[in-house]
């Protein structure tokens, strides 16, 4: 009998094998043009380097606990493969990252019913362009299981969107620092591993959070707060808007302390 009946063992079969589709979409822009001015041809001409590949399903279980899990529970990713998994953007990933060590890989179970799991991650990593370094935001997505087979459903890795989503950093002679290192910001539209499509991801989404289903689940926003405060001490604070702070400033006949910053806490981009 099973002590727990909210905590459920994830498990892949061992013969899997799961075709993934890579996808690098052109960089649009950077905030200073300087892969475009300087000539750094491998950040201006950075594309997937291999558009599709076979994994085997060792890949897989890395992103899988190695104990029986509840919703919102979380877990270390095993570093080989994702490594593995992210070779196929660019052949030179690092997770330890320059000066910042490493941020961590973490897995978090958001919902399951009998027939489907979903597991929410997080993984941090940079790569390195010739004389350079390309380091995305976040790599952020799902690991759906069919439970009842054993497989994978579905696998979906990708940056998010947002105004920049990826910094850059490399050195250049004619960078107007000493130190020649020369750093940027920017946005690209679509970085991206995936097995599945996205209808096929809110088929199981939809299933797992129906009302008409058995299912336990936290939403996509809880687990990716659970995520997030996993990775940074800032996602603690209870973070309350200018209007709110002047209402309680004032209710409470408290000052308000302000810090002003210039890039997001919650992600790699500076």
């Amino acid at each position: 009998m099973n002590p727990n009946p909210n905590k459920i063992t994830l498990n892949i079969d061992g013969d899997t094998k799961v075709s993934i589709k890579g996808f690098i979409a052109p960089i649009e822009y950077t905030e200073s043009n300087y892969h475009v001015d300087f000539e750094w041809d491998e950040l201006a001409n950075l594309r997937v380097a291999v558009p599709e590949k076979v994994y085997s399903a060792s890949v897989f279980r890395a992103f899988l606990p190695d104990e029986a899990v509840s919703v919102g529970d979380l877990w270390q990713i095993e570093e080989a493969g994702a490594l593995e998994l992210l070779r196929q953007f660019h052949p030179t990933p690092h997770l330890d990252m320059r000066g910042y060590g490493n941020p961590g890989l973490w897995a978090c179970l958001r919902a399951y019913t009998d027939e489907f799991a979903d597991i929410v991650f997080r993984v941090h990593a940079e790569f390195q362009l010739g004389d350079g370094w390309f380091t995305p935001s976040q790599f952020t997505g799902h690991l759906a299981i069919n439970r009842l087979e054993a497989t994978v459903a579905l696998f979906q890795m990708h940056v998010p969107e947002g105004p920049v989503n990826f910094e850059v950093g490399w050195q250049d002679e004619r960078s107007w620092d000493d130190s020649n290192w020369i750093m940027d910001t920017g946005f690209c539209a679509q970085m991206e591993l995936c097995a599945g499509t996205e209808d096929i991801l809110q088929d199981i989404i939809t299933r797992l959070d129906s009302e008409m289903s058995d299912s336990i689940a936290i939403t996509q926003a809880e687990a990716e707060r659970v995520l997030n405060c996993q990775f940074y001490k800032s996602e603690h604070i209870d973070w309350v808007s200018m209007e709110s702070a002047l209402e309680l400033a004032q209710a409470q006949q408290k000052p308000i302390h302000v810090i002003s910053i210039d890039g997001p806490l919650a992600d790699e981009v500076c």
